[in-house]
């Protein structure tokens, strides 16, 4: 139904493909999207991109989320899209990357700790299998960061609060914003892989404390890379 995407920001690509859909009328009010897993195997990306696109679409009216049955085309759509460029226009923008690392600083530590114990093999897998693309990818921007992107929001994930994931996904923008400048950064994949390990290492061994100062230093790596003048 849909065509795999491949540029960055997926999201915002995946986000057109649905409105010309609810648009041209193949997709009608009341019904369903998709699964998350079935949408990211149709578009060919990663689960955090469907995530922001869904989110993306509820702010801009065209979808909501029903707890427990997924996601429906709302009855409201014409409104919705005569609103479309404005609300277009504000994705993705940061809002300042100092106050990002202060509030990674803030929760992200903890969130590891809450997994180590917390964590299920689903999401030990699928950081296992984020952490080896990564590791392939540190010459593709967009693989790199999406694949990061999804071993953040699979700790969130395995925390099994719902409210801290959507905090996490509430600010994926800021966060893809944030480490396409430190991607750039010389060294900057390399040192955060070196990161990513010991939190999943830390994680893999139900280590609390070790999940969270791994995950400090990886945070203080972030702030040096991304706000190398503080």
């Amino acid at each position: 139904m849909y065509n795999a995407v491949g540029k960055f920001r997926l999201y915002e690509q995946i986000v057109q493909q649905i409105e010309e859909s609810i648009l041209k009328g193949t997709l009608r009010p009341g019904d369903q999207l998709p699964a998350e897993r079935d949408l990211a195997s149709q578009f060919g990306v990663s689960r955090t991109a469907i995530r922001e696109a869904v989110k993306v679409l509820q702010e801009k009216g065209l979808v909501e989320a029903r707890a427990g049955k997924g996601t429906f085309v709302t009855n409201s759509t014409a409104d919705a899209v005569r609103h479309s460029i404005t609300h277009a226009s504000r994705i993705g923008q940061p809002h300042g990357l100092d106050h990002l690392v202060e509030i990674r600083e803030i929760f992200e530590p903890e969130i590891a700790a809450i997994a180590a114990t917390q964590a299920e093999e689903q999401h030990l897998a699928g950081m296992r299998e984020s952490f080896a693309t990564m590791d392939r990818s540190k010459h593709d921007p967009e693989s790199f960061i999406e694949a990061d992107l999804d071993f953040h929001l699979l700790l969130a994930e395995a925390t099994g609060n719902p409210i801290v994931l959507s905090l996490i996904d509430s600010i994926v923008g800021l966060l893809r914003e944030q480490r396409m400048k430190i991607f750039q950064v010389a060294g900057g994949p390399e040192r955060g892989q070196v990161h990513h390990k010991a939190i999943l290492e830390a994680i893999e061994r139900r280590d609390s404390e070790g999940a969270r100062e791994a995950m400090r230093a990886h945070l203080k790596q972030v702030r040096q890379d991304c706000l190398p003048e503080a």
